[in-house]
């Protein structure tokens, strides 16, 4: 199997998260092993696959567990880099395991290319895999909302913050990130090439809760999408209360460096769990999209367990949800 064929399949993501409880390991476990939101778009587009074939796979589980003992070192790593955004978050898990994972060698990172003192981009990550191969790799992770239309469209899938939109992402990757490598100036920059571009695009698609049926309004999906993809519900305000009422055993309010894996909190470091009801509460002063998970107790009881998670938006979010998805990228 080469560097390029998928191996992850072989792992299962939910056994492997059972048996990791340090939150940054969960993390970097799940950016490693969880769908991609897209299927391949070639010829430009095709993806990154952080596996050499199913041995590498276990190996790299292996790591993980170990890691899972003595987390100091990448606690340390991310200590250092004093971020504050989910992406710089996941690049960081990214590169963590790039550097010191069995497999893949990491050349450089965030390789910078300019022109006439302008910058034109930024390269995510130069690779090198055991066989030769040289990698550019560009890490996106995304959170969209579905916003209602019926025509199968990834413009239909926008950021909460209605500032982003899947199908410019992914125009942004295939036309603008992954030719970096290609272009002459990237020469000059001392990293001999030719480089294989592939994107790496992890996160999860959220779906309108429909009140009448108790599920998920799912659309007709876009053939870009990958349908084993991880999915979350979205609701209006209005609608919470109805919603979590009897639902799970606690809430929660996930803060955005917690929107990787599903969550596992021990039962003695859950002070931030609620009821419904008082969740309710304390989003009805919130001024924007809020995600929220569902808790349940483990089997043991040790620990609280994910079982859902999702968006909570103010009532009028959707009929502005709905035209952003609408507008063209020239009027944008």
């Amino acid at each position: 199997m080469s560097a390029f064929e998928p191996a992850a399949e072989a792992v299962a993501l939910d056994v492997l998260l059972d048996r990791l409880h340090e939150p940054a390991v969960r993390d970097l476990a799940w950016l490693l092993f969880s769908p991609s939101l897209l299927r391949p778009q070639p010829p430009l587009g095709m993806l990154a696959e952080p596996f050499d074939g199913p041995a590498d796979a276990a190996a790299s589980v292996a790591w993980l567990l170990t890691l899972e003992r003595d987390p100091a070192p990448l606690r340390e790593c991310l200590a250092a880099s004093r971020f504050t955004r989910l992406g710089r978050y996941a690049e960081c898990l990214l590169a963590f395991f790039l550097e010191h994972g069995p497999s893949l060698r990491l050349v450089a990172a965030n390789v910078a290319l300019r022109r006439a003192g302008r910058t034109l981009g930024e390269c995510d990550f130069l690779i090198r895999t055991p066989g030769g191969l040289r990698l550019h790799w560009e890490l996106a992770v995304k959170c969209y909302l579905h916003a209602g239309g019926t025509d199968a469209s990834l413009a239909d899938y926008v950021g909460p913050n209605l500032q982003d939109r899947f199908d410019l992402k992914l125009a942004h990757l295939v036309e603008h990130q992954l030719p970096l490598s290609a272009r002459d100036e990237f020469a000059s920059l001392g990293h001999a090439g030719p480089w294989d571009a592939r994107m790496f695009v992890k996160g999860w698609l959220f779906y309108r809760w429909d009140e009448a049926s108790g599920g998920l309004e799912l659309p007709p999906m876009p053939a870009a999408i990958d349908p084993r993809h991880a999915r979350g519900f979205w609701l209006e305000r209005a609608a919470l209360p109805r919603f979590a009422a009897g639902r799970a055993d606690a809430w929660a309010v996930l803060p955005r460096l917690a929107w990787l894996a599903p969550r596992c909190e021990r039962a003695a470091q859950a002070g931030e769990f609620v009821s419904a009801d008082t969740l309710a509460a304390r989003l009805a002063s919130q001024s924007g999209p809020t995600m929220v998970a569902a808790f349940g107790r483990s089997a043991s009881g040790e620990a609280w367990v994910e079982q859902a998670r999702g968006f909570v938006v103010p009532d009028d979010w959707p009929r502005a949800a709905a035209v952003f998805a609408r507008q063209s990228y020239h009027q944008r």
